[in-house]
């Protein structure tokens, strides 16, 4: 298999592309869309990545099937020693077990295949007692948990305490060199894991061996595998195991025409006779003629250079040719989660706007200069002190500010509720409003100061001497601004500026304390801090909206990074 140089560049590009999209929204399509974006990771972090860096390399074949097929039964015939622990009756393959001739061994210690399994050597066993004394000690020693453990179901795959899956990794000098075998968990497992796990390892395949029994060959979940492996045109080999002598024939040519009606029938089967080593009678190892015909084409393929060029490039192409279709299908997914994003986005902006527009119009009405403030403004017209009224004013405008985010909120909400694509908890969790309220209050109270800043800049203004004839008229008039207190003047301005044409009189009074011009500056510029202030704590608030949909990673560059990835791998080529 010639790699051009380019083709890896490419698909790294590729891969990350399509690690970075994201599907979190529960749109119709996204299930699938994750669930392709993972297979994808898998094949091409397992599998056509190393094989590429790597095209001399063990073949490696992978051994999957049912709960009871008789997997680890073959690959301990296959090997000539028991290696993996086997069972009829529930799921035993939990730890995944990779054996290979000792010359190979160094192509599976590291990270070329498998990444994200932690390796676990095994020194040679003489026995199944030996072998089930390691297990225990190793799982003991690795401090392994067992993820989904259901005592009918048999148990969930290991993990290790850093959450790392473990591999298995056995050497047989008998197994030939060229050739690596690894029994998967089940494709059926009743716990998640497992079935995870089985999906995983199949993707680092260049060889699929799967393996059903008579009772079992027409279920669905083999035949799943089989459609996938045809669509992925990958070299694969099928076993009918179990199968007892007196149908044998019969079995084996229904199971044909099944084969050869889904578009397989090229795919080599090998039939196995029921046997009492099958239900692990006698050493657990079926006798070496049963397995010698796929003994045989295993060997053949992993040790003719030509032959087992041939497999890995079919599996290597066929996995790149799948690429056209799944990842425009990734590409429409990524669209449809990014729409449903602004879509979402656009239903909070519309619920803040009215919340803007709402607090524009009721401060113009002077509804803040109601209530508490409305009663400390006419104290003190009759004398009161400003800070009061300056505190009244500024929770009035806290308490406004807080129900129109609250409105806003819960607009939003019941929008987000409405649509499907917002069905997530955590998008629809309802808002705090007591943080809310107190962050909007943080802000109220930094435009207090900043306008209590601005009322001393006018009166120093105010007693600032003017030279000239006009001036010298208006000294009567200057001695009375020389008194104005900035405390007042700043009660003056909140008050014309939150109170409306209730607090005309404020207007008045502040242009008497600091004179026409001063006065009439002070609100134009008071105006423009009292709207940056409003803008900065609801703009404040609808981003903390909208954060759980910037959380979730969808950006509008993925659709046209996964197809331009997909356009410049069509330009490559794999020359088998």
């Amino acid at each position: 298999m010639d790699v051009q140089p380019r083709l890896l560049d490419v698909l790294s590009a590729l891969r990350d592309r399509v690690d970075a999209a994201r599907f979190p929204l529960p749109l119709p399509g996204a299930a699938r869309a994750r669930r392709t974006r993972s297979e994808l990771l898998d094949q091409l972090d397992d599998y056509v990545m190393p094989r590429l860096r790597a095209p001399q390399a063990p073949l490696l074949a992978v051994v999957g099937g049912s709960t009871g097929a008789g997997k680890s039964t073959l690959v301990n015939s296959l090997v000539g020693r028991r290696v993996s622990e086997a069972g009829v009756l529930r799921p035993t393959t939990r730890t995944p077990v990779l054996v290979c001739h000792p010359d190979d061994h160094h192509w599976f210690a590291g990270r070329r295949v498998l990444p994200q399994f932690t390796r676990v050597w095994v020194p040679e066993q003489d026995g199944p007692e030996e072998l089930d004394g390691y297990d225990d000690a190793c799982e003991r020693e690795c401090e392994y948990t067992y993820e989904g453990e259901d005592e009918e179901e048999g148990g969930g795959a290991p993990v290790s305490a850093a959450g790392v899956a473990p591999l298995r990794i056995e050497t047989e000098p008998a197994l030939p060199s060229g050739l690596a075998l690894l029994d998967a968990p089940d494709i059926d497992s009743l716990v998640a894991r497992n079935r995870e796990l089985a999906a995983e390892l199949i993707c680092a395949a260049d060889v699929w061996v799967l393996v059903t029994t008579a009772a079992r060959y027409a279920d669905a979940v083999p035949w799943h595998l089989l459609r996938t492996a045809k669509e992925y045109d990958v070299t694969l080999v099928t076993v009918l195991d179990r199968v007892p002598h007196q149908i044998a024939t019969d079995i084996s040519a229904r199971y044909a025409a099944l084969l050869t009606r889904a578009g397989l029938g090229d795919v080599p089967r090998f039939t196995i006779p029921e046997l009492p080593e099958s239900a692990g009678g006698g050493s657990g190892l079926l006798p070496a003629t049963a397995v010698a015909a796929l003994r045989r084409w295993l060997e053949r393929h992993a040790q003719d250079p030509a032959v087992r060029n041939a497999a890995a490039a079919r599996t290597t192409a066929g996995v790149l040719a799948s690429l056209h279709s799944r990842m425009p299908a990734l590409a429409g997914a990524s669209a449809s989660q990014h729409a449903a994003t602004l879509r979402l986005a656009d239903q909070v902006e519309q619920a803040y706007e009215e919340a803007a527009a709402r607090v524009r119009r009721e401060v113009e009405q002077g509804e803040v200069l109601s209530g508490d403030a409305r009663a400390h403004w006419r104290d003190h017209e009759l004398g009161g002190r400003p800070d009061e009224l300056l505190d009244a004013l500024t929770h009035g405008l806290t308490s406004l500010l807080r129900c129109a985010v609250e409105e806003a909120d819960e607009r939003a909400a019941e929008a987000w509720r409405r649509d499907p694509a917002a069905a997530d908890a955590v998008l629809t969790e309802v808002a705090d409003n007591a943080a809310s309220a107190a962050r909007l209050g943080v802000v109220v109270r930094r435009w207090r100061r900043c306008l209590e800043e601005l009322a001393e800049e006018g009166v120093r203004e105010a007693r600032a001497p003017r030279g000239g004839r006009a001036a010298r008229g208006a000294r009567a008039g200057e001695r009375a601004k020389s008194a104005a207190d900035p405390e007042e003047a700043a009660a003056l301005l909140a008050t014309t500026l939150l109170g409306g044409r209730r607090a005309r009189t404020a207007g008045e009074a502040l242009a008497d304390l600091l004179g026409a011009q001063v006065a009439v500056r002070l609100r134009d510029r008071g105006g423009r801090l009292l709207d940056t202030y409003l803008q900065r704590a609801l703009d404040g608030e609808r981003e903390r909206r909208l954060t759980p949909l910037e959380s979730l990673g969808v950006r509008p560059d993925h659709q046209a990074a996964l197809i331009a990835a997909l356009s410049l791998l069509q330009k490559e080529k794999v020359t088998r």
